[in-house]
């Protein structure tokens, strides 16, 4: 009698095993809950964040047009500051004699000098731009530069005691330094020659 050969015919037991473990499980009540709150607290960080970013980027902009607005005008009021000063040299220049005892065309020629320096300070205030005129306030390089150093009885030390040139500011920002002198304070006193001569004299 004849064996027939083998053949490789499926095991159903084996087969049945196979598809249970490669199933997928189903989730338990306990992990959909913690997968869920993990996803919750994703979404939330992410909506934090970006509520974040926008607060941000309303400040930045909201900053950059005040600065806009503020500081627009910079240039065309640097090109200003050279009328004003030589409007102040012509007031500077004038002597104290023409202003009380001129003419009368003097006199008001003058008065239409300071006018129209006053109009052209208040049309730059206007604009956000003032004046820096530090006479007698204490020196700060933030605000003005230093031309020179010189004793001075009558100013102490550290302070302004010449405004060469006045600043201006625009805004918070420096639209161009004071040129000062600043005080040394009063000048080191030196002993008397006779003092010494005495002493000299004396010895012998």
């Amino acid at each position: 009698m004849t064996q027939k050969p083998a053949t490789d015919e499926p095991n159903p037991d084996l087969s049945a095993q196979e598809a249970n473990e490669t199933a997928p499980r189903e989730a338990t009540p306990e992990t959909q809950l913690a997968q869920a709150e993990a996803e919750r607290d994703d979404l939330k960080d992410k909506l934090l964040r970006t509520l974040a970013d926008m607060e941000n980027l309303r400040r930045r902009t909201e900053r950059e047009i005040a600065d806009a607005k503020a500081y627009a005008v910079t240039s065309f009021a640097r090109d200003m500051l050279g009328s004003a000063d030589n409007l102040r040299r012509a007031l500077e220049s004038v002597p104290d004699v023409a202003r009380g005892d001129g003419e009368a065309a003097l006199k008001a020629l003058i008065e239409g000098v300071e006018l129209t320096e006053r109009d052209l300070l208040k049309t730059l205030e206007r604009h956000g731009v003032r004046r820096i005129d530090p006479q007698g306030e204490k020196f700060d390089p933030n605000l003005h530069q230093a031309m020179f150093e010189a004793p001075d009885p009558t100013v102490a030390k550290g302070m302004v005691s010449k405004v060469v040139q006045s600043g201006y500011k625009i805004g918070e920002r420096v639209l161009r330094p004071a040129l000062v002198g600043v005080s040394a304070g009063a000048p080191k006193s030196e002993a008397p020659s006779g003092d010494a001569d005495n002493g000299s004299t004396s010895s012998n």
